[in-house]
């Protein structure tokens, strides 16, 4: 199977507990690609693109967070993959 892309948006205490920066290093270390951003509302939002166990497993990462994070919850949305290149954190 090819590559899939998986947007979440992860709600709780997820701001100032560094969530950016550890979804970052944990999709780089997994090979997937993608983004992670703040939003407004508090939440965090990311995309994942790669192979469909590797998007599965960021998932499932998200689900729990950094240690100092308090996830409540995760929304899930399957979308197309764009070929992104490399892992950001967007401001």
């Amino acid at each position: 199977m090819g590559r899939i892309r998986r947007r979440v948006r992860v709600s709780g205490r997820v701001q100032g507990v560094w969530f950016r920066g550890a979804t970052q290093e944990e999709a780089r270390r997994r090979g997937a690609v993608g983004w992670v951003r703040n939003c407004r509302d508090g939440s965090v939002e990311a995309v994942f693109e790669g192979a469909p166990e590797t998007v599965d497993a960021l998932v499932a990462w998200c689900r729990r967070g950094p240690p100092a994070a308090r996830v409540e919850n995760v929304e899930l949305h399957e979308e197309t993959p764009e070929g992104l290149r490399g892992f950001d954190i967007e401001h």
